[in-house]
């Protein structure tokens, strides 16, 4: 549901081909492109032809959101009705965030006559202060400007409120926090109509494990505490946080640099996702195989009304991948799909590998 393939304006980072080539390695036969890109989506002719464009670059289905205000800054709305008809999927602001609670408000109002989603980056500029990693002791042991938790969690409480009072489907997008999930726990106690999203690396990895400068680590919202790790995979588990969605950021090398300092913030993750999950939490019995299956496929195709249908059944067109769970390797660039190679896991060992994906009847991957 959340992947950034910088094309148009950023293709040295990745191209809509490339990206969706590393999503059918992956094993995704669908993916959701957000509009973060240069140009901005802003109109519906623009989105048109970002939609046909998708349609015959991508090996796989690649749905586009569109964006909630004009280049994704200000208070100027798009016409949401109209996007809607042109195509886009949802609707989303991310890498920016709303700053203004009207602007919010007003786009919650219009979007919930469309009957689709808003998916929100949950983060106060001004809270942030410049910060490169989560405020902590790690951030004071290393040197490094932290970013206080408020930053999503106080935006987050805002936003909750006013989709009780719009009943738009508001969608969080990475959540990484515990006091997060609590508070989305409560709004969905209280008939709020919200989903939400967590990341295979705010699940997996935690800041106690950034043991130098490492910008490969360097992501927004930043790596949290262990503690906050364990409040994730317990809202996945109790059904606060319904789905996992990867937030696919590939970067160039130039632009992730040599600090958290001046590096972009993001790493790549469609392609080691189902792994790297698979591996860390199926074959430890934290999770079933059902159930990561349920958060990585089912539920976005249930929550956001995706038209895609990837049932084996009679009639259909093939959108599956085949999986060797049984085939140790390690993760290597040279294997890799994508332009971007920004990861942390790159040489982590995982039990999980693609052998075939087929998108809408065609063979588009094969090992």
């Amino acid at each position: 549901m959340h992947v950034h393939f910088r094309d148009p304006g950023q293709t040295a980072k990745e191209t809509v081909k490339t990206g969706s080539e590393a999503s059918a390695h992956g094993g995704y036969t669908t993916v959701c492109a957000m509009p973060n890109v240069t140009p901005v989506p802003n109109t519906p002719d623009k989105l048109k032809e970002m939609a046909a464009y998708n349609e015959k670059q991508g090996v796989i289905n690649v749905e586009q959101y569109s964006p909630v205000t004009y280049d994704e800054r200000g208070n100027h709305l798009v016409d949401f009705a109209a996007m809607k008809r042109a195509g886009a999927v949802a609707f989303s602001n991310d890498g920016i965030g709303i700053q203004t609670g009207k602007t919010m408000f007003d786009a919650m109002v219009e979007i919930a006559k469309t009957g689709l989603p808003l998916a929100a980056h949950v983060e106060d500029h001004a809270l942030m202060n410049g910060g490169v990693m989560n405020e902590g002791r790690v951030s004071e042991a290393l040197g490094l400007k932290g970013a206080n938790e408020v930053a999503e969690t106080s935006q987050l409480a805002r936003d909750l409120e006013l989709a009780r009072v719009t009943h738009v489907h508001y969608h969080v997008c990475h959540v990484s926090k515990s006091r997060s999930v609590e508070l989305i726990r409560r709004a969905k106690a209280d008939g709020v109509n919200v989903t939400a999203e967590v990341s295979p690396h705010h699940l997996l990895l935690d800041d106690s494990m950034i043991k130098m400068d490492n910008p490969m680590y360097k992501m927004n919202p930043p790596l949290r505490s262990k503690e906050d790790c364990e409040a994730l995979l317990t809202g996945l588990l109790d059904g606060t946080i319904d789905m996992i969605a990867t937030d696919h950021a590939p970067h160039t090398i130039t632009d992730k640099g040599d600090s958290f300092v001046d590096s972009a913030f993001g790493i790549t993750g469609i392609e080691t996702a189902f792994p790297l999950l698979y591996t860390s939490l199926v074959e430890t019995k934290k999770v079933t195989l059902q159930q990561l299956l349920k958060w990585m496929s089912r539920a976005p195709v249930e929550k956001f009304n995706l038209t895609n249908d990837n049932e084996l059944k009679v009639g259909n067109l093939a959108n599956f991948a085949i999986w060797d769970l049984q085939h140790q390797h390690k993760i290597i660039t040279t294997e890799m799909k994508s332009k971007g190679r920004n990861s942390p896991f790159i040489g982590e060992q995982v039990n999980a590998n693609n052998l075939a994906t087929f998108s809408n009847g065609k063979l588009v991957y094969q090992a």
